[in-house]
């Protein structure tokens, strides 16, 4: 009787994935708080018994998430993120791969989609300031051929800001950051893509201004529809 099929492969965790569990667990118990200091990287790295580049590595992956920060002359420290949430979303932050790719950009889609018509009707004058900032640091960016990810990943980010949900801010700062991590690793980012994306950044905004939810969601569509596109071919 053939019973392979029962077999799955066994996931070997990584030293980085063991100490995210284990900050993890220690704010889903309440041992750690937002706002509590965790001790240095290298009182860490005598705790964990494992050398500091691990402990760095998932601190700044944390930090990505934004699960942790870094405060200066305060050191790390945990982020206001909702506690409720976070057991789910930090076991995704190890888990997710290639495979998810599909998944992860159909329901950025549905979050963006459904942010960007929100902020169009509740943005603030000061979040058009913040908005038209970052699309400005983006461009010279552009103009100097330099990676424009940080800034493209925060424009994306002040919309949902704009949109008065603190809920989808936090979603998509776990969906976004594995995105352009999996985007970054299959090498998609075409030429000319940079100054694609920024352009079609500025049609968003426009529609933010004017107030106009309608015209805000059909062009951020337009804007995620290479990247939906190409992530079919990973549907699983």
């Amino acid at each position: 009787m053939d019973i392979s099929h029962s077999f799955k492969e066994i996931e070997v965790e990584s030293p980085v994935d063991k100490i995210i569990k284990q900050i993890r667990n220690s704010i889903i118990s309440g041992q750690l708080s937002p706002g509590d200091r965790l001790p240095s990287e290298r009182k860490l790295s005598e705790l964990f018994g494992i050398g500091r580049t691990y402990v760095r590595d998932a601190i700044k992956k944390l930090e990505f998430y934004g699960i942790l920060k870094t405060l200066p002359q305060s050191g790390t420290v945990v982020a206001g993120v909702d506690i409720t949430a976070m057991e789910g979303l930090i076991s995704n932050v190890i888990k997710l791969n290639e495979n998810d790719f599909y998944h992860l950009v159909e329901t950025r889609v549905l979050m963006e989609n459904y942010a960007c018509t929100q902020a169009a009707l509740r943005r603030t004058t000061q979040d058009i300031a913040d908005l038209e900032k970052v699309l400005d640091r983006h461009q010279s960016r552009v103009e100097q051929n330099l990676p424009g990810v940080k800034e493209d990943f925060n424009f994306h980010l002040r919309i949902a800001e704009a949109s008065q949900n603190k809920v989808i801010k936090s979603l998509l700062l776990i969906i976004i950051p594995d995105i352009l991590e999996i985007y970054r690793k299959l090498n998609v980012c075409g030429e000319g893509r940079a100054q694609k994306s920024l352009d079609e950044h500025r049609v968003i905004l426009d529609c933010i201004i004017k107030q106009d939810p309608a015209g805000a969601k059909e062009a951020m569509k337009i804007h995620l529809q290479d990247v939906l596109d190409f992530s079919l071919s990973y549907k699983g």
